[in-house]
């Protein structure tokens, strides 16, 4: 099977814009937007990515999460990089060892995401009646 990376590049967009409208909905307050989650997150980019795959369920399914992974990655090596500068050195590695565990957890949503993207595109209705003459 081979990845689309049209896909994955896709759902990591919208990863990325949902955990930043999520992460600050004002910038230099507390304010945020509680209920877009990590699964919120996972699942709408996991639909994206399953969407644009198409195909089976499964490939779907891989491509939701592996796009949800990947846009969390980018963000756990983002916050940890900042830890590293800003809170010392212990603190980023705590950091980054807790993210790499917790990116298997962030896989779920965007799997199930994209399972659901990839079946809704194969679900269309196909006409049944012949053309009218």
């Amino acid at each position: 099977m081979a990845i689309n990376t049209k896909a994955v590049v896709y759902g990591f967009i919208v990863s990325l814009l949902i955990g930043l409208i999520g992460g600050a909905v004002i910038p230099g307050t507390d304010m945020t937007v509680p209920i877009l989650g990590w699964g919120f997150a996972g699942i709408v980019a996991g639909l994206v990515a399953g969407y644009v795959a198409g195909g089976s369920v499964g490939n779907g399914a891989i491509h939701g999460g592996l796009a949800t992974v990947i846009g969390a990655l980018v963000l756990l090596v983002a916050v940890s990089f900042a830890g590293a500068l800003f809170g010392g050195l212990v603190p980023a590695f705590g950091l980054l060892t807790v993210g790499v565990t917790v990116l298997v957890i962030y896989a779920i949503p965007g799997a199930i995401g994209g399972a659901i993207g990839s079946w809704g595109k194969n679900r269309r209705t196909k006409p049944t009646a012949r053309p009218a003459a």
